[in-house]
């Protein structure tokens, strides 16, 4: 069974599969990746263990069905305007998010070890994981994409910027410090703006040959 899904199961099927995952989602939230086992699921659940198998046939498989079940929406994309204010928009929304999900920071670290036994366990995560990133990503890579963007910052890597600009959000959370305010957004926003001017400016005052 793959992680999307249950479309032709029977309802007494889909109700089983329904009562593991609100048990898996209620461990996952309360204790973390770590506390979704197998024995305390069905617990939880009271759901026999053969049944919770014929669903998911690895505790890998059952946590990425409940990551992927609580992931949150992704943001739009960004409104039309100039782009000082279209980068601080994203970066708030995207902030509230971080801030306001906690389970996110959870899914992000238990992605990152890559963990899986076998090669339907990896092609899993590497699904789960990519959907994750694209959430993320996508409303910031169509504003980086646009023409006038590019001309007006130059050449860039998206993933170095998206580095400096989500960064610190996803930092200060993983801190525990208070959540990422619109002041805050818009002073990492003018912060890389400033940045990609010096260069610009550096790269015009580079002395040139004579002739």
């Amino acid at each position: 069974m793959t992680m999307t899904g249950a479309a032709d199961m029977d309802p007494r099927k889909a109700r089983s599969r329904t009562r593991l995952l609100d048990a898996a989602a209620s461990l996952l939230t309360s204790g973390g990746v770590e506390a979704v086992t197998i024995e305390a699921v069905t617990r939880m659940s009271k759901v026999a263990r053969t049944t919770l198998y014929r669903h998911f046939d690895s505790v890998v498989r059952l946590r990425a069905a409940t990551l992927e079940r609580l992931l949150p929406p992704g943001i739009e994309p960004a409104p039309q305007g100039p782009l000082r204010e279209r980068l601080i928009d994203l970066l708030v929304r995207q902030a509230e998010v971080v801030d306001n999900v906690p389970l996110q920071i959870s899914t992000l670290a238990w992605l990152a070890t890559g963990e899986g036994t076998d090669t339907g366990d990896v092609s899993e995560l590497t699904v789960l994981r990519q959907r994750l990133i694209e959430q993320y990503r996508v409303p910031f890579d169509q504003l980086f994409d646009a023409p006038e963007v590019r001309d007006q910052l130059g050449e860039f890597d998206t993933t170095q910027v998206l580095s400096q600009l989500i960064g610190p959000i996803v930092f200060v959370r993983l801190l525990g410090i208070s959540p990422t305010t619109p002041a805050d957004c818009a002073r990492i926003v003018d912060d890389f703006l400033a940045a990609r001017s010096v260069r610009g400016g550096q790269a015009d005052r580079a002395p040139r040959a004579d002739g």
